[in-house]
C-alpha cells in the first residue's frame, strides 16, 4: 500500500502574461527530486474571462531540456512555435510539446474562446527529459479529446481518461520518452478506489474539484497528494464528487539544474542554453 508522503499546496498566485492566472503548485525549485520526472505544475483558474477582441496570453519565450503538457478543462488556447508546429486546443484536449534541444513558443487564448469568454481552467505540467534526450529534436502532439481513451474505474468509482501511460488494455494517446501515467479522473462521492501502479515510481494526485481521503488525510481542491514510492496499491476514498489528475512515472535519478525556462543536468549546460538562445539558435516563430 502506498502511504501519503505529504500534501503540497500552492506556492502562491501570479499571472503568466495577461491570459493565465495561475497557482504554482510545485516547481523544480522545491520538490523536483520527490516528483521526478515531473518538474513543475501550474494550475490556471478556475477563472472567468469576459468576451474580448484582445489577444490575451503570453508572447514568445524559450524552453530547453523538457516537455510542456497543457490540459484544458475549460476554455481554449492556441500555440505556435519555432519548429513550425502549432494548433488550437479546447475543452478536453491536450497539447504535449517537446522543447528538447530548444525552441520558442507562444500561447494565447484561442480566437473562438476569446470572442465568447466564459470559464477558464487548465493545468500545465513540465515533464523532464533524460539527459540522453535533452538535445533531441523538438516535437509537438496536439491531442484532441476524441483521441483520449476513457475507462470505467472499478467499484463504480468513476472514469479515467488515459492521456499518457496505460490502464488495463487502454493505452494513452501521448508518446512519452520515459514510462509515466497521466490520467484525468472523474470520481464519484462515497466510493473507494484501488489502483495498481508500478513499484518505485513517483505517484501523486492533484485535486482540481471536490475532495478525497488517503488514509486519515483529506486532500482538497488545489492540493497535491504525493505518495511514497514503495508499494504498488494506491487506495483512496472520495468524500465529494471530484476531478483529479493522477501523475505517476519512473524517476530519472539524474541531476536537475534549472534556470527559468531551461532545465538541464549541469550549470555549464544552462550557460550554453543561454548563449544559444541569445545567439538566435532557437529559431523564429513564423508570422
Amino acid at each position: 500500500m502506498k502511504q501519503l508522503a505529504f500534501i503540497k499546496r500552492s506556492n502562491g498566485s501570479h499571472w503568466v502574461g495577461d491570459g493565465f492566472p495561475v497557482q504554482g503548485i510545485f516547481s523544480y525549485n522545491d520538490v523536483a527530486e520527490e516528483l521526478s520526472p515531473f518538474l513543475l505544475m501550474d494550475y490556471a483558474g478556475p477563472a472567468d474571462f469576459p468576451p474580448t477582441d484582445k489577444r490575451l496570453g503570453v508572447g514568445q519565450h524559450p524552453h530547453r531540456g523538457f516537455e510542456t503538457v497543457t490540459i484544458v478543462y475549460e476554455g481554449g488556447v492556441s500555440h505556435r512555435d519555432s519548429s513550425g508546429a502549432g494548433g488550437t486546443i479546447g475543452r478536453g484536449d491536450v497539447q504535449w510539446m517537446t522543447a528538447a534541444s530548444g525552441l520558442l513558443h507562444e500561447e494565447f487564448h484561442s480566437e473562438d474562446y476569446a470572442r465568447r469568454g466564459g470559464p477558464f481552467e487548465m493545468v500545465q505540467l513540465w515533464v523532464n527529459l533524460p539527459a540522453k534526450d535533452k538535445m533531441s529534436a523538438p516535437g509537438y502532439q496536439g491531442i484532441t479529446a476524441d483521441q483520449i481513451p476513457t475507462v470505467d474505474l472499478p467499484n463504480g468509482a468513476g472514469t479515467a481518461r488515459i492521456i499518457a501511460g496505460n490502464y488495463g488494455d487502454a493505452r494513452g494517446a501521448a508518446r512519452t520518452f520515459t514510462p509515466m501515467n497521466v490520467w484525468d479522473m472523474r470520481l464519484k462521492a462515497g466510493r473507494s478506489l484501488s489502483l495498481e501502479l508500478a513499484e518505485g515510481h513517483t505517484a501523486a494526485l492533484f485535486v482540481l474539484h471536490g475532495a478525497l481521503r488517503i488514509g486519515a488525510h483529506t486532500v482538497r481542491a488545489a492540493e497535491l497528494a504525493v505518495l511514497e514510492r514503495e508499494g504498488t496499491e494506491l487506495a483512496v476514498e472520495t468524500t465529494e464528487d471530484a476531478v483529479v489528475l493522477l501523475l505517476s512515472g519512473a524517476p530519472l535519478n539524474e541531476p536537475i539544474v534549472g534556470h527559468g525556462p531551461f532545465v538541464m543536468n549541469s550549470r555549464e549546460e544552462i550557460m550554453q542554453a543561454m548563449r544559444d538562445f541569445n545567439n538566435g539558435q532557437f529559431g523564429q516563430i513564423a508570422h
